[in-house]
C-alpha cells in the first residue's frame, strides 16, 4: 500500500516536475491580453487574421482574447516598451505580450518583469522547436524560457538576374562565384570593369557580416556565459573581414546609396545584395533609370555566401514574444495563444504569407513547406525565398549572440564602425584621384596596413566605451 501511495503521489507530481503547469480559465470570464508587435503591411495583415481566427476558435473555447496593437517599427516598439517598463510620464501600461529582440528582452528581464514560460510547457513540447531558437530565449541560462519563438528569419543573397545574365554571357562569370565572399569580391571587380565603373554588391544589417564572419573565422566576438560577455577582437580575423568589404567598397565594386540595398537595386545602382529573408519580398521587379523610364527584371535567390574553407553559418533573427510577469491566469493564457500560433499549420500559414520561417522542427523541413506551398499555389520568387531560407536553417549553423548588458550599444559599434570606414575610404580615394593620384595607389593608401591598424585601434576604443 505504501508503495502504491508513493507511486500515485509521484504520478500526480509529474506534470509539475515536467514543467507543464495548467491554470483554470473560463470562457465566461476570458483573459483579455494586449499584444504589442512591429508588423506592418502584409505581415500585419496576416498576423491580425490569425489572431482573429484564434479569438473565434480556441481562444473563445478556452477563455483567451488577444488584442494586437502595432507600434510601428522595431525601434519604435522597443522605445515605447522601455518607457512603459520605466513608468515614464505619459507612457502606456505594459502590454501582456510583446515582440522583442534579445537585447530589449534582456533589459526588461533584468527589471524582473518577464514571465518564465517553461512553467507552462512540457519538455516534449519545448523539444518540438528549433534548438537554436529556444536557446536564444533562455536569457537567464538556467532553463527558464523568457522569449517564445514564433517566426524567424535569416539572410540570403538576392540578384538582379536580368543584369547578371547579360554580364555573365559577356565575361564568363559563374553563379558559383557568389557562394563565397571571396568570390563575390571577384565578381564585383569583374562587373566594375565590364559596366564601366558601376558597383555590384551591397548589404543590409552590416553587423551580421562582422559577427557571423568573425565566428566563421574562428572567433566569437561577443562570447556570453552566465550573463557575462567577454569581448574577442582578433586582428587577423578583422583584417580578413576588412579585405573582403572595405577594399572592394573603396574600389567602387561595392556600394550603399539609398536607405536599403533593395532601393539601390531598384535604381540600378547595384546588382546583388544580402538581406533578410523576411525583407526579400521587397526585392524590386523592375529597375528605374535616371531618366524615369523602367524595365522589368527577374530575381535570382541564392544562399548566404560564406568565407572560403569555413563551416556555413548564418544569423538567426526575428523577434520572439515575451510575456509580462503578472498573474498565473494571464501568463498561462498567453502561452495558450503562443502554442496555438506556432502549431505547424498556423505557423506555416503565417510564414508563407510574410516571408518569415516557421519555428518548429517539423514545420521547418523543405518537404513540409513544399507541400504547403503547393496547396496554396505559391510559386515564383516567394517560393524561392522560402526554399532558400529552409535550406539555410537546415544546413547552416544558425547563430545569434546571447544577450548582455549594453548589448545594443556594442552592436551599434559593430554595425557602423567598419561600414563608415569603408564609405570614408571611398570618398578619400575619389578625392585623391581627382587631385591626380593613381587610383590603385589611392586605394592601397586608404585600405592598406596603416589604414587598417588605425581603424582597428579606433574600433576597440569605441567598443570599450560602449561597454562601460
Amino acid at each position: 500500500m505504501k508503495k502504491m501511495l508513493c507511486l500515485l503521489l509521484a504520478l500526480l507530481m509529474l506534470p509539475l516536475c515536467a514543467g507543464a503547469e495548467t491554470v483554470a480559465l473560463s470562457p465566461d470570464d476570458p483573459q483579455v491580453l494586449t499584444l504589442w508587435h512591429y508588423y506592418n503591411g502584409a505581415q500585419q495583415q496576416i498576423f491580425d487574421q490569425l489572431v482573429l481566427t484564434f479569438n473565434e476558435t480556441e481562444g473563445m473555447e478556452k477563455g483567451v482574447i488577444i488584442v494586437p496593437v502595432s507600434q510601428g517599427g522595431v525601434n519604435d516598439l522597443a522605445d515605447k516598451l522601455m518607457a512603459s517598463a520605466n513608468h515614464k510620464t505619459g507612457s502606456d501600461k505594459m502590454p501582456d505580450i510583446f515582440a522583442a529582440y534579445a537585447d530589449t528582452a534582456h533589459a526588461v528581464n533584468k527589471m524582473g518583469l518577464v514571465a518564465d514560460l517553461s512553467t507552462y510547457m512540457t519538455q516534449a513540447e519545448q523539444d518540438e522547436y528549433m534548438d537554436a531558437y529556444m536557446q536564444e530565449g533562455r536569457l537567464d541560462g538556467n532553463g527558464a524560457l523568457k522569449v517564445f519563438p514564433i517566426a524567424k528569419s535569416t539572410e540570403m543573397m538576392m540578384v538582379n538576374k536580368t543584369e547578371w545574365d547579360a554580364f555573365a554571357a559577356d565575361t564568363g562569370a559563374e553563379v558559383s562565384m557568389l557562394s563565397t565572399w571571396e568570390g563575390v569580391v571577384k565578381a564585383a571587380e569583374m562587373y566594375y570593369e565590364w559596366s564601366g565603373g558601376k558597383a555590384f554588391f551591397g548589404r543590409d544589417a552590416f553587423a551580421n557580416y562582422i559577427l557571423i564572419g568573425s565566428l566563421q573565422l574562428g572567433v566569437e566576438m561577443f562570447a556570453v556565459e552566465g550573463g557575462e560577455m567577454t569581448l574577442h577582437v582578433d586582428s587577423d580575423v578583422m583584417r580578413r573581414l576588412w579585405d573582403n568589404y572595405v577594399v572592394p567598397y573603396a574600389s567602387g565594386w561595392f556600394g550603399a546609396f539609398g536607405r536599403y540595398r533593395s532601393d539601390d537595386v531598384k535604381t540600378g545602382q547595384l546588382v546583388a545584395l544580402v538581406g533578410s529573408t523576411s525583407g526579400a519580398l521587397y526585392f524590386p521587379t523592375e529597375v528605374t533609370r535616371d531618366d524615369g523610364t523602367t524595365y522589368p527584371i527577374e530575381c535570382m535567390a541564392l544562399p548566404l555566401p560564406n568565407f572560403e574553407g569555413t563551416e556555413p553559418c548564418a544569423v538567426q533573427q526575428g523577434a520572439g514574444m515575451v510575456v509580462s510577469k503578472s498573474t498565473p491566469e494571464k501568463e498561462y493564457a498567453a502561452t495558450v495563444f503562443l502554442k496555438w500560433f506556432t502549431q505547424e499549420s498556423n505557423n506555416i500559414h503565417f510564414s508563407l504569407n510574410s516571408g518569415y520561417l516557421p519555428v518548429k522542427k517539423s514545420a521547418n523541413q523543405p518537404e513540409t513547406l513544399d507541400v504547403a506551398m503547393d496547396a496554396q499555389g505559391i510559386d515564383g520568387m516567394l517560393r524561392e525565398i522560402i526554399e532558400i531560407g529552409a535550406q539555410i536553417t537546415s544546413t547552416y549553423r544558425l547563430y545569434t549572440n546571447n544577450a548582455f548588458d549594453n548589448g545594443y550599444e556594442a552592436r551599434l559599434v559593430v554595425d557602423t564602425s567598419m561600414a563608415e570606414a569603408a564609405q570614408s575610404a571611398q570618398r578619400e580615394v575619389e578625392r585623391l584621384v581627382d587631385e591626380g593620384m593613381d587610383r590603385q595607389t589611392a586605394i592601397e593608401l586608404m585600405t592598406g596596413d596603416d589604414a587598417f591598424a588605425e581603424w582597428l585601434e579606433d574600433f576597440r576604443k569605441e567598443m570599450n566605451e560602449a561597454l562601460k
